[in-house]
Formats: structure tokens, C-alpha cells, sequence
């Protein structure tokens, strides 16, 4: 039976469900929307960090505070992956999109079946004070996981985008993919700008890999249920637009949580392809894109 208590509920956890999303959403902004890179290894490398996480929370520390222990680590995984994906494909130029997004595959592939090997196929969770507790307004219970969530995505964003709006290497990495030429001229080197920006785009996912386990128990092959998501979101938005990562992020959330509301769990997971093909077909150039 419809009930407006419901939607509100909906509409509330959607919107910090969406909060999550543009977090996991916002390094693949970075590659995929300004570098032009078919990152499709980046739900695997959020998942990677997840489990990283988990190993750390072992030993006592909060999955927000071994999320940020591992950023750095990830940065130098990202600078080392650009730097193969450069040398083997597009230095040479010749269908650097089809065999990059094999070269990607190969690498999530390769991921996910080293975590299987090392940690298994069980699902992985971590623990924290604010897990499993919730914050109670009037009628309406909202998981602490969601609100932390929330939190940090608004604080990714707001940096990512005064880092590329107020930075001379913010300014570089949103020309590279525009005018290499220009940029040159200007005394700046192309390959270590993009390089740089993918190690960004990578660093990210050390605090979105400890929200994933936060928001929910983490399994080797969850890296393929974000695939969808994180690319809609990311082609939603307009590519490279980091305010609009965050809006269809929300866009993407709220829709989910009213489907699941209103309609069951099985429909939810095609809400991102849906949303997708409505946008291409309205708008290519994503919402918020120029």
C-alpha cells in the first residue's frame, strides 16, 4: 500500500545513498571523464581498497582513518598503472580504446582473483562505533553508515573541484584532454599531467573503498554490481564535471531507493542502465555537460 511516510523515507536514504555513489563515482570523473582513459578496472580497485581496509581494521584502526592511510598508496598504484596503460597503448596510438579497455578488464580480473586467493570468497566487514547505530528524527531512523557516507563525498567534492579550479594543475589536467598542443606551449608535459591526474583519480578510492565497507559487507566480485553505477553516474553528470558527479550521483540514489521502495530489490539494479540510455538519448552530453 502507498504511503508518503515511505517515499519520504525513500527519498531521505536515497539521497544519502547517492552521497556514496558520487564518492565511488568521482576518481572514474577524473579518468574517464577529463583523462579519457576506459578505466573499467575502477570498481575493482575500489573494491581492492575496501579489503585494504579490512586488513587494517584488523589491527584497530577506524575504516576512515585506514581508508586515508591507504590514499597515498593508491596514488602511487594509479601513477604506475598510467604509466604501463601509456607505454603499451597510447603512446602508440593505434585502437588505444579497445585494447585499453581490455588492458583494464585484464587488470580487474587479475584483482578480483588475487583477493579470492589470499582472502577468499567470504563477504569481509569492518567495525566501528558508528556502525550499526542510527540517528532518530521524529519518525525516521537513518543509518550513522550513510550520514558518515555522506560527509565525506561532500568533502571529496568540494576538494577535487577547488583542486582543478583554483590550482595551475587543476587548470592543466582539465586542458590536457582538450588541447595537448596549447599545453605544451605553455611548459606543462602532457603525459605527466595525465599521469598525475590518474594517480588523483586512483588516490581517491582509499576513503571511497572505506565507505564501501562501511556502507555494506564487501565480496571479491562486488566490483561488478558498481560497474554500471559509477559509469552512469559519471556519463549523467557530463564528463568531467565534478559538481555534476555529485548531483546524478543523488539523481541515481533517490531513483534507486523509490524503485526499491515501491516496487522491490529486483528492480533496482537497472535503474542505472535506465537512467543511462534515457540521458544519451536526451542529452548526450550528460546533464551538467557544456
Amino acid at each position: 500500500m502507498f504511503s508518503f511516510d515511505l517515499l519520504l523515507d525513500a527519498v531521505v536514504l536515497g539521497l544519502l545513498l547517492g552521497c556514496f555513489y558520487a564518492a565511488v563515482s568521482i576518481g572514474l570523473s577524473v579518468s574517464f571523464g577529463l583523462l579519457d582513459v576506459p578505466h573499467v578496472a575502477h570498481p575493482a580497485f575500489l573494491v581492492l581498497a575496501s579489503y585494504g581496509v579490512y586488513l587494517l581494521n584488523d589491527y584497530g584502526l577506524d575504516p576512515l582513518l585506514a581508508g586515508l592511510l591507504l590514499t597515498p598508496v593508491f596514488f602511487v598504484i594509479g601513477l604506475v598503472t598510467y604509466w604501463i596503460y601509456y607505454e603499451t597503448f597510447e603512446k602508440r596510438g593505434q585502437d588505444q580504446a579497445v585494447r585499453g579497455i581490455a588492458f583494464f578488464f585484464g587488470i580487474a580480473f587479475i584483482i578480483e582473483v588475487l583477493i579470492i586467493m589470499t582472502l577468499g570468497v567470504d563477504q569481509r566487514s569492518v567495525s566501528a562505533e558508528y556502525i550499526g547505530k542510527s540517528l532518530r528524527i521524529w519518525d525516521m531512523r537513518i543509518p550513522m553508515r550513510l550520514i558518515v557516507a555522506f560527509g565525506v563525498a561532500i568533502l571529496l567534492t568540494f576538494l577535487l573541484t577547488q583542486y582543478l579550479s583554483r590550482t595551475f594543475t587543476g587548470w592543466a589536467i582539465r586542458a590536457v584532454a582538450q588541447d595537448e598542443g596549447a599545453l605544451r606551449l605553455m611548459g606543462a608535459n602532457p603525459v605527466k599531467i595525465k599521469q598525475w591526474a590518474f594517480g588523483i583519480a586512483t588516490a581517491v578510492l582509499g576513503m571511497a573503498g572505506a565507505l564501501l565497507i562501511i556502507v555494506a559487507p564487501v565480496e571479491p566480485t562486488l566490483d561488478r554490481a558498481y560497474i554500471g553505477r559509477t559509469f552512469c553516474v559519471v556519463v549523467m553528470a557530463g564528463l568531467g564535471s565534478m559538481s555534476g558527479t555529485l548531483a546524478a550521483a543523488i539523481i541515481l540514489g533517490v531513483s534507486e531507493s523509490i524503485v526499491l521502495t515501491l516496487f522491490g530489490a529486483s528492480w533496482a539494479p537497472a535503474i542505472s542502465f535506465a537512467l543511462l540510455l534515457v540521458v544519451l538519448a536526451v542529452r548526450p552530453q550528460g546533464l551538467f555537460g557544456r
